[in-house]
């Protein structure tokens, strides 16, 4: 989950540039941040608990020197409680500084080994536990800093992205990857190690992206790779068009806010006129998608929602079985695959490492191919899939995803127009999804046009401590989103159940102080929904419903009702999503929590 950026060039002092990347890291986390220069033949570092802003001003009020070698890290916290002392980088004998993101699995006892041979311990992380081995390659084994990481890293179990420096090995930099991302950048003269793409976009536009097990060692005249059996490798350079878009909050309060309003363009670049053809998934997606016979998804989070949702489009309009399942438990059991099925991956940042290990934990045995549903080209998941659509929603730097849930949505509904394509017995179900994506961009732009009236329903929920979201059929996973925003960023206990499950066991939770949240769409379940609202209502809880316009619902005694525009039955999964966006969002402003750094959260999980 942390981030981390690295850099050594010949003669330019590289500590802003180092920080500028960090900066575009604080959404992998911020328990603490630090960075670490090497100057005049000395390790100087600085540590700040919380964000990058603490740490940034410390470095004006206690700069570092001057050095053409610098690594920074955001911290995740993990293992060890944040603090100054938990904080990266970690020098041990002011000659060795690491950084890490990912979890090392056999810490303690590495630890335990380690603290016998009399070393002295000034952490509670695992990673200082790298460091320390590393030096101890150094001193008592003799070897240089490249090879005193080679021969630390079999030694390690779980994952890391390691960037390291050695006050005796002045302009080196060598970092490592397994299991957690890592990106080389190449300059004239200067050299690069982020986190990912977007912490070097500022520097470079030239990237290599590392495989596992690779080490590089990087110096002011050029860089070496080797593979996990030490044998240098060549893993090419890509060349990038840096990021146009504008970063910065553009008058908006916060980055969600600026996000959601963001949707209908991106919903519109994701779609690409909804004209698409088999060939925007890959070259051979014609030949994959007419053998198809059944579909697996995994994802996490607001990504496994999406999934969700995308379920009942594939089998309702394809005539194929689409089974869903959480990564993270998926990689650990026996899955029974059917025959040609199609792996579905859904992730924001393709760096996800429970979807990443879901992905590859299904042999290739019944599996016909791998499909990534993605924002970031070039990512893990990407190169790792034989088929990929790319979703536009553009960088999100707020970690409660928005635009980035939508814009996969938006791919998944393309996805089901070209399944349908090939296997659905009615032509006219293709002809009905790209009706519905070309609607996107104009209901969205309605639901939008709803944002005062939600915001005087969200100071509703401003002294409330839960809330119960309901939702049937394709909504009920969207009531899940909804829940899931709310508790993200307001601090709300929230849960989402299917609207029949009332009476199953959650109506006992059910009073006045409890807001209850529906999704109500006009749609086939509507009166089914109406009778377990009204269970609700029987009970003296607190409806906030959101609504079709031709739903029917009114607003009454222990019923409040917002009316959503008109949208078609595949597009209005996307216009309630939005809806439960703003309510979420004002909630908390309300409340006056950090919307867009939630405490413990952070945007990209790359650690298990």
């Amino acid at each position: 989950m942390c981030g981390i950026v690295a850099a050594v060039c010949g003669s330019h002092d590289v500590r802003a540039d180092v920080l500028a990347g960090l900066k575009t890291l604080e959404y992998r986390g911020y328990d603490s941040a630090g960075m670490a220069v090497l100057h005049d033949g000395a390790i100087e570092i600085r540590r700040k608990m919380g964000k990058i802003a603490n740490l940034e001003k410390e470095l004006q009020e206690n700069q570092l020197p001057s050095s053409t070698q610098a690594i920074a890290h955001t911290r995740w916290a993990t293992h060890g409680a944040p603090s100054v002392a938990n904080a990266h980088p970690h020098v041990i004998n002011d000659r060795i500084a690491v950084v890490h993101n990912g979890i090392i699995e056999n810490h303690e006892l590495l630890r335990s080994s380690l603290t016998a041979q009399s070393c002295q311990f000034a952490s509670e992380t695992d990673t200082e536990v790298v460091a320390q081995l590393i030096a101890l390659a150094i001193e008592k084994g003799g070897h240089d800093l490249l090879a005193a990481v080679q021969q630390v890293l079999p030694k390690l179990q779980g994952a890391y992205a390691l960037a390291v420096i050695d006050r005796e090995s002045p302009n080196q930099l060598v970092v490592a990857r397994q299991g957690s991302p890592l990106v080389l950048g190449v300059g004239l003269g200067e050299y690069f190690a982020g986190s990912d793409t977007l912490a070097l976009q500022s520097v470079t536009d030239t990237f290599i992206y590392l495989e596992e097990g690779d080490v590089a060692q990087l110096t002011a005249d050029g860089y070496a790779i080797f593979n996990v059996e030490g044998q240098p490798v060549d893993r090419g350079q890509n060349r990038l068009a840096l990021r146009t878009e504008n970063q910065g909050l553009g008058g908006y309060d916060h980055y969600m806010r600026k996000e959601i309003f963001e949707q209908p363009a991106r919903l519109q670049d994701t779609i690409k006129g909804a004209s698409v053809d088999d060939r925007a998934f890959g070259d051979n997606a014609t030949e994959l998608f007419s053998r198809v016979q059944a579909v697996q998804i995994v994802a996490c989070g607001t990504s496994y929602h999406a999934g969700l949702v995308a379920r009942h489009w594939i089998e309702s309009l394809t005539g194929l079985s689409c089974q869903v399942e959480v990564a993270s438990e998926y990689r650990y059991r026996n899955a029974v695959v059917l025959p040609n099925t199609l792996m579905v991956g859904i992730s924001q940042s393709g760096e996800t490492a429970d979807t990443l290990a879901a992905l590859e934990h299904v042999g290739v045995e019944n599996v016909l191919a791998r499909l990534a549903i993605c924002n970031v080209d070039h990512s893990a998941m990407v190169r790792a899939c034989e088929l990929v659509y790319l979703t536009q929603a553009g960088a999100e730097i707020g970690v409660a995803s928005t635009k980035a849930f939508t814009t996969q949505l938006a791919a998944l509904l393309m996805l089901t127009s070209r399944l349908a394509h090939h296997h659905a017995s009615d032509t006219l179900a293709t002809q009905d999804i790209e009706s519905a994506l070309q609607e996107l961009a104009t209901v969205s732009d309605q639901v939008l046009a709803c944002d005062d009236k939600i915001k005087t329903l969200a100071r509703r929920f401003t002294n409330k401590h839960h809330a119960l979201f309901l939702g049937r059929g394709i909504y009920y996973p969207i009531a899940m989103e909804g829940a899931l925003k709310l508790k993200e960023i307001s601090y709300i206990h929230a849960e989402a159940y299917p609207a029949g499950e009332l009476k199953h066991g959650p109506l006992a939770l059910v009073d006045e102080d409890m807001p209850v949240v529906a999704v109500a769409p006009d749609d086939l379940l509507m009166e089914k929904l109406r009778s377990n609202l009204e269970e609700v209502r029987a009970r003296g809880g607190h409806l906030f419903v959101f609504a079709s316009e031709k739903a029917g619902y009114q607003s009454g005694p222990s019923c409040d009702v917002l009316e959503l525009p008109v949208a078609s039955n595949l597009a209005g999964p996307i216009a309630f999503t939005i809806a439960l966006q703003l309510l979420s969002y004002h909630v908390a402003v309300a409340k006056g929590t950090d919307v867009d750094k939630p405490r413990n959260l952070a945007k990209s999980v790359t650690v298990e």
